[in-house]
């Protein structure tokens, strides 16, 4: 005869009231995820495939939309200078962020204070940012003319020169992202064992051959964070270009990004279908390329 105060085992035990509230906390946040994230980006795809103005009914046209944008001489302008933009803005970054973040693990004095001076631009809006940049570019009363003519050098024309004008847009956006890559590098400077410097000074290692044979193969897995991060952001810049050249528009067509181009379409000339296409297109250049860091970092990320 069993005994028949055996325990039993209870049907929701302690493991599975973890489970449950752990479904529980995330759910707000996965709910926000769904609403504002995926949501959206799915409903794009969708309009992608429609002609729409955001206020009747769309209208299926399957991939006409795509086909328009391979013969839309301006879209295809503005791919090519959101490439160039992101070839230039985020290798210099990533460099300047390297160097200034190596300098500070040296145990310089006022390391706390020179971490948040450069990352105070970081959580400037980029809006303000812009605003900053325009006078400071300005060719009448701006800052840096006025200093390169206190040294009676030629002083640009930023703002209006054509060949220039992307330059100084990348120089604003370096400025106020290197702080962030910087704050990430440091932090993976300063996990590096010190021992390794150590060993390397005993076989009689130079700087330069510790930065290339200690420093960078353990900072790489910073480094490929930092540019995966740099390379989508840089693909989306909007503000930037909105501030600084919106109110030239005959200068636009040199620094228009994808961005902006999906701005104009959805929001001025209310072609939403249209825009919409266009950002499927950034969303699959921006796949592409992370999917392209992701496969050749094997080659150069070491993990310890």
């Amino acid at each position: 005869m069993k005994d028949g105060s055996q325990q039993r085992t209870p049907i929701i035990t302690d493991k599975h009231k973890e489970v449950i509230w752990a479904y529980v906390l995330t759910l707000p946040a996965f709910l926000i995820l769904l609403m504002f994230h995926i949501g959206p980006a799915l409903s794009s795809f969708w309009y992608s495939l429609t002609k729409w103005n955001g206020l009747t009914a769309p209208e299926f046209v399957g991939f006409a939309n795509f086909m328009a944008l391979m013969k839309d001489g301006e879209f295809l302008h503005s791919v090519w200078n959101t490439i160039l933009f992101v070839l230039g803005a985020v290798p210099l970054q990533v460099i300047l962020a390297t160097i200034f973040a190596v300098l500070l693990n040296m145990g310089l004095k006022g390391t706390g204070f020179y971490r948040t001076i450069y990352f105070l631009p970081v959580v400037t809006m980029l809006i303000a940012v812009g605003s900053i940049f325009r006078w400071l570019y300005n060719s009448e009363y701006g800052l840096i003319n006025y200093l390169l003519g206190l040294l009676h050098l030629p002083q640009p024309q930023w703002l209006t020169d054509p060949g220039l004008l992307l330059f100084s847009i990348i120089i604003a956006e370096v400025w106020h992202r290197m702080g962030y890559n910087l704050v990430i590098l440091l932090a993976g400077l300063q996990s590096i064992p010190r021992s390794l410097y150590e060993a390397a000074d005993i076989d009689g290692a130079s700087i330069i051959q510790k930065f290339f044979n200690v420093t960078l193969p353990l900072l790489s897995p910073s480094l490929f964070f930092v540019i995966v991060i740099s390379l989508i952001n840089s693909f989306q810049v909007f503000d930037l270009i909105f501030v600084m050249v919106g109110e030239h528009p005959s200068l636009l067509n040199e620094t228009q990004s994808i961005v902006y181009k999906i701005y104009e379409e959805g929001f001025k000339f209310y072609n939403m279908g249209y825009a919409a296409a266009q950002s499927v297109v950034l969303f699959l250049m921006i796949f592409g390329v992370t999917l392209l860091q992701l496969y050749y970092q094997k080659k150069w990320v070491h993990y310890q």
